[in-house]
């Protein structure tokens, strides 16, 4: 589940594991992985929203999750 700026979530197909791939190829959380993360989840069906400016928030939102998962990941390997 996503959560955006203004509180609308949104549930993505994949996301998990495309975090775990990215991750496990030691992509760093930036903005070319960002882009990486919503070409994969637009193959699986996903809608991604045309206009720049969701684009941009959606990249943002991604990102965030990704460092997220990746901290998440760090902290339970402890």
């Amino acid at each position: 589940m996503l959560t955006f700026v203004d509180d609308t979530q949104i549930g993505v197909w994949g996301l998990d594991e495309t975090m775990a791939e990215l991750h496990a190829e030691g992509r760093p959380p930036n903005d070319e992985t960002a882009e990486e993360i919503i070409n994969r989840l637009s193959t699986m069906h996903n809608y991604i929203p045309s206009s720049e400016r969701a684009h941009r928030e959606y990249a943002y939102v991604l990102l965030k999750e990704y460092r997220k998962y990746i901290k998440d990941q760090s902290d339970s390997g402890r």
